[in-house]
Formats: C-alpha cells, structure tokens, sequence
C-alpha cells in the first residue's frame, strides 16, 4: 500500500501486518512520561528479572469479581500501575506477547483453551488477541487451535539484520561445519542466558536440535563461560537470584531440565538436613549432568546435602578461566554426551559473539574436541573478526526480512490499522498491532533508532511509539541508552525457534489448502530431482474420479506442467533432460527443439499448461515457486480431469488464483529464509 492509501485499500483481501521499515534489530528501552527523547522509566526494569519462560499460573476460566475486564482473578495482567509495570505501559500489547510466547512455548501451535489456561486471560480477550494476531498474518486460527506462521519471524529478522552478525559471519560458520564436520552455532548473550542466532547443523542420526532463537543457561554452555568472563557485579547478581528462583532450570525450554539432587531421608545424628536441595538450590544429578560430583557422606546409602555439587556451581570458576585463555569448553554440561568448544569473536575489544563447535563422545572426546578443533576454530575466529573490521555501512535490499512489497508502507499503518479496525471492530486490538509494528522499524543500518525515528518508521504518533517503546522495554525485548533504543536477543522468543525449522511444504500447507477449498480440484508442490519432479505436497479432493498421487511419487519432468516451469528457469543447455524423450502418451512431446520451443513459451508466459502428456484425459496448469534470489525453486500446480475445465477456463478462472497462491508461498518463503536456508522437501 502506497503511504496515502485510504482504508478502503489498506487491508488486502489476506491482510497481513503492516511492515515499517527493515527487520532486524538489537535492544531498546522506553522512555518515562515527559522524559527526554531515549530516557529510560527505571520501573521498567521491574520485570526483567523474570525467567522467560515462567511457569503459567493455574487460574479459573473465567474471569472473578474483582479482577479487570479480560483477565482472570490470579492472572498477571500487566495493568498499568501495578507493582513493577510502568505508568504508560500499553496493557493489550503485554498480553499479546503473553500469547505469542506461550504459543512459542507450545512449539508453534495451541487450542485457544490452552491459551487461556496458561496465561490466565479471560477467553474472550484470547480470542480478541489472536484475531489480531491473524489479522496481522502472525497466527492462523485452525479451527479451535492458533498456529504460528513464517510472517512472525519479521520481529526476529528485525533484530537479526540491525545485529548484522549472521549475515557477516554466517558463511565464515557454515565454511567451518563443512571443514570440521560438526555442528557449528554463533551466539550472542541474554541475560544470564546464551541465545543462538545462526546454525550450520550436521544431518546424522544424532543430531544437535538447538534453533534459532533457542536460549540456553550459560552455566550451562561453553559460550556462557566466555559472555560471563564480561559479567559485572549486577549481572552476577542476577545470575545467582535466576538460580535460586528456577533451579531446574524451567525457563530454559531448550535444554532438559536438571533434576534437584536430595539425600535420602534417615535417621540418627546425620538426619539433619536430609531431603534438602544443595546449597546452591539445585542442579542435575551429578552422574547425569556431568558438572559436579557425588560426595560420601559416610553413612551407607546417604549423600551429605552439603557436599553435594550441581551443573554451574563452578560457573564462576570456569567463567575465569575462560577469560583468561580466550576459549571454553562444554563437557556434557547440557546433557550426557554433548561436547563442545568455543571461541569469542571480537569486534572493538569486546565479544561481539562466540563460535560453538558441538559434537557428541561418540565422535569426540571434550579433551580432544579441543586438540583437534581448537587450532581450526582459531583460524575460522580470526576470518571472523577480518570481516567485522571492514566496511559495514553497505545496507541490505529494502526487503530484508519483510513480506510482500504490496504490504503497508511505514507512513501507510495508520491507513491500515484503521481499516483493520474499521472492519472487525473490537475484535481488532490496534494498540497491540502497532505495539508490535513498532519492532519492525529496526533493521539494516537501523540497529539503532531515536524515538522520532521509530515514530517516523512506523508512521505512529511519537506519543504512540513511545508508550510501544515503554512496553517493550518493561518487557526486556528494547533497552535504551544514549537517546537510542536497540531491540534485545529475546526478540526471538517471539516464535523464532518453533519457526526456524520450517520446510517449504510446511509454509506451502496451508496455502494449498485454501487454494484446492476455492477451486474445488488437487493442489501440488513439486521440486526437481534430477531429470524428474517429486512431489512434496499435495491436497486432493474427494471427487469420484480425482488425480491419484502421493507425496514423493516422482514423474518424469519434462512431460508436465510442474516440471516444465521449473526445466524453464535453468540456464540453457542446463535442463536434467533423459536421453531420450519417451512418448507416454500420443500427445507427449518427445521432440528436442519442440521442448525447447515449449520451455521458451513457459519462460515467456510465466505458467506451464500441459494437456493429456502425461496421462491421457489429465490437464495440469502450474506456476513457479521462487526464492529470496529469484530462482525458481520448486512449483505449484492445479490438476484435473480435462472434462472438468477447458484450457481456455484453466487460464481465466485458474491461473489467476494459482499465481496469488504461489506469491503467497513466496512471500512467506522470503521472511523464513532471510537468515536460513529453507528446506525444499
């Protein structure tokens, strides 16, 4: 939408959120009432001390007198002036990032009746919270249940190209996977935590499951050690007061939770104190954690309390050590097995981040992980930081880590939420659509913003943007510093690590789905292997006589529609064609040069349309599916019994909607592969 569009045009027959500016981002903070221009309200930071993902209270369904409109008599509610939350705190935009991350928490998809149990929102403000959130393309309401889709991880691409770490270091990391053969993740520091922003993941039978976005304990990793090496007094103290609140270490999803280590309880002189955790509130058990020891109390059958060590009461030990020889290694920390080591990346003296090289004791010892890893991951370290000191000004294509062009401009989201507004009416929460808009203001070269700025990114108001800003901050996902706000790591909280794992067909289902729902006949998704196509999503219909094919069912591309818009968008002469062109059918083309012909038409024309080639009485018409680059990576096709529709109704009433369903797949396609490479099938 142009930036005077009216509301009239605003909102696209699939609305999606308005998307200001560039993704990507680092931390800011809100400014106070009548503060100056990037002050910080100190209430804000009245929650960050909050494990991230918090245990959801048991609350009653419904909401109890006493308690405000929408929310549960023992919710959290995030109102405005309750202790810790400040002043201008904009209440709906709390909640719906309550929602997003339970919906994170829940690995991408949840009933609306979950949602309300672990947020303790009343149900009627869950469901005003995902309207929107569907409106704005974030979720997809399935029936009863709301699932996570690739558009949401515009917030996260919004902090990972304003951090500009994984676009610079992401193939120096990917480089060192494929020469070491293992597992190799870059992280930056969160809190007392480590998150990962990039991961070149070896395929094996054992293979590391951490994602982007995946937040992790330090005392735990062996980047923990190198960020805490950096930890001032404050930040130690927030460290102990997490592990005294959460010593299993709960609101870490990602990693196994440790089990408290009790003595058994008995009796006689030594009882006192049996059944107790450790001093240090907790830890794995020591057999399993590999980051302590069991201590004999004397006594057969009883471990004294306290000599009983757990994972990370040496954290700070080993925090030392690791600054002071510049690297750091994981010995099972995490779970038994798991081995890793790491190196910080430099950039102006401090660690910009830390690369991790993961394996498993069955290919590597921790001793010598490090022998023979250390020396390539020095040389790899080394190319890092070369990179960080060169010219860094170079900004992304405007479209990083957006959607389609035709979405919202910046100037254009007032139109556009208005419009939202206007058509669903209160099940349309504005503040919570803006709130959110607010973190796709940073990005590229837009690392660092101004509070005018952001309201100039956004098209907000500045007092709109600054209330966003406040709420965000309180929230831990901005700090501000200098007059400038920067987005935080735990921006990828925010459905990143559910979504970072997504396949194509997973992003084309849905799209499918509705297409083959509207039109009545088979949808597919096929990519070229070889000289054929495979198919690798499928939506049939229940038609006495349908098309009858299978994902994975392979068919010889040059002879249908699926596979000739794919053969038209290789270079010349590049086409996997067999040697022979055998007729299936009377209609086949087997002819070389008429092939070519026919490619050349498809390239033209930009859709394939093949009649009763393939199998007689069988009419197929396809588009291409294209990545971030341009290349036609896979296609979607309509298929049918040639009774069904004429060639001339296939191009009129089909090829439209096959075209909208194709950039929708691209458009999402775009978002998830902004800082990954999206599987194909």
């Amino acid at each position: 939408m142009s930036s005077n569009a009216t509301p009239s045009n605003a909102t696209p027959p699939r609305a999606t959120p308005p998307t200001a500016a560039r993704p990507g981002a680092m931390p800011p903070n809100g400014s106070s009432a009548g503060a100056p221009e990037g002050s910080v309200d100190t209430s804000a930071h009245a929650s960050a001390d909050v494990p991230e993902s918090d245990p959801a209270p048991v609350i009653p369904s419904a909401s109890a007198p006493g308690a405000p409109a929408g929310v549960s008599a023992n919710a959290p509610t995030g109102v405005p002036g309750e202790a810790g939350v400040p002043g201008e705190a904009v209440t709906p935009l709390i909640r719906g990032i309550a929602v997003l991350r339970r919906l994170t928490a829940a690995d991408g998809s949840s009933s609306l009746s979950a949602l309300e149990r672990a947020t303790g929102l009343a149900r009627s403000t869950v469901d005003r919270i995902t309207a929107t959130l569907a409106r704005m393309g974030y979720v997809r309401l399935d029936g009863r249940d709301a699932v996570l889709t690739p558009r949401l991880m515009e917030l996260g691409n919004a902090y990972l190209a304003a951090l500009r770490l994984p676009r610079l270091l992401g193939a120096h990391a990917d480089a060192l996977a494929d020469e070491l053969d293992e597992s190799v993740s870059l992280a930056v520091g969160d809190r007392d935590g480590i998150r990962f922003i990039h991961q070149a993941t070896r395929r094996r039978a054992m293979s590391l499951s951490f994602r982007i976005g995946d937040r992790l304990p330090a005392e735990r990793t062996a980047p923990g050690s190198l960020f805490a090496s950096e930890w001032n007094e404050e930040e130690w103290a927030h460290w102990r007061r997490r592990r005294a609140t959460d010593p299993e270490d709960r609101g870490f999803p990602a990693v196994p939770a440790r089990s408290r280590p009790y003595a058994e309880e008995r009796d006689g002189p030594d009882a006192e104190g049996a059944g107790r955790s450790s001093a240090e509130g907790g830890g794995g058990s020591v057999a399993e954690s590999g980051g302590g020891r069991r201590a004999e109390s004397g006594v057969s059958g009883t471990v004294s309390p306290s000599r009983l060590t757990t994972v990370g009461d040496d954290f700070a030990e080993r925090a030392a050590e690791a600054g002071r020889q510049g690297w750091a290694s994981d010995d099972q920390l995490i779970e038994p097995g798991l081995v890793a080591v790491s190196m910080p990346v430099r950039e102006g003296g401090r660690i910009a981040c830390v690369v991790n090289v993961v394996s498993h004791t069955s290919r590597h010892s921790a001793a010598d992980l490090r022998e023979t890893l250390l020396p390539r991951l020095r040389t790899a370290v080394a190319a890092m930081e070369r990179e960080l000191t060169l010219e860094r000004a170079t900004p992304l294509p405007d479209h990083v880590g957006h959607a389609d062009p035709g979405r919202p401009t910046p100037s254009g989201l007032a139109d556009w939420t208005s419009a939202s507004k206007h058509e669903l009416g209160r099940e349309f929460v504005e503040s919570l659509a803006r709130g959110l808009t607010v973190i796709t203001a940073f990005g590229e070269g837009r690392g660092e913003l101004t509070l005018t700025a952001v309201a100039q990114a956004t098209g907000l108001a500045r007092a709109t943007a600054r209330r966003a800003l406040i709420t965000l901050e309180h929230l831990g996902y901005v700090t501000a510093h200098d007059r400038v706000f920067r987005l935080t790591p735990r921006v990828l909280g925010l459905g990143y690590p559910p979504l970072s794992r997504t396949t194509l067909p997973e992003i084309a289902a849905p799209h499918l789905t509705e297409l083959s729902q509207q039109l009545h006949d088979s949808v597919s998704l096929a990519v070229l292997t070889g000289d054929e196509i495979q198919y690798t999503g499928r939506v049939s219909t229940s038609r006495v006589m349908s098309v009858n094919i299978t994902v994975g069912t392979r068919l010889p591309a040059y002879a249908t529609a699926l596979g000739r818009v794919i053969l038209a968008d290789l270079p010349e002469g590049q086409a996997p064609l067999p040697t022979e062109l055998n007729p299936l059918t009377p209609r086949t083309i087997t002819d070389p040069e008429r092939l070519k012909a026919e490619l050349d038409r498809v390239r033209e024309a930009g859709y394939a349309l093949v009649e009763g080639e393939l199998e007689e009485g069988l009419r197929s018409i396809a588009v291409p599916v294209r990545d971030r680059a341009g290349r036609v990576v896979a296609a979607v096709n309509v298929a049918m019994h040639s009774t069904r529709r004429t060639a001339e109704s296939c191009v009129r009433d089909v090829l439209p909607d096959l075209h909208a369903t194709a950039t929708r797949v691209e458009e999402d396609l775009r978002i998830a592969g902004c800082f990954r490479q999206v599987p194909l099938n």
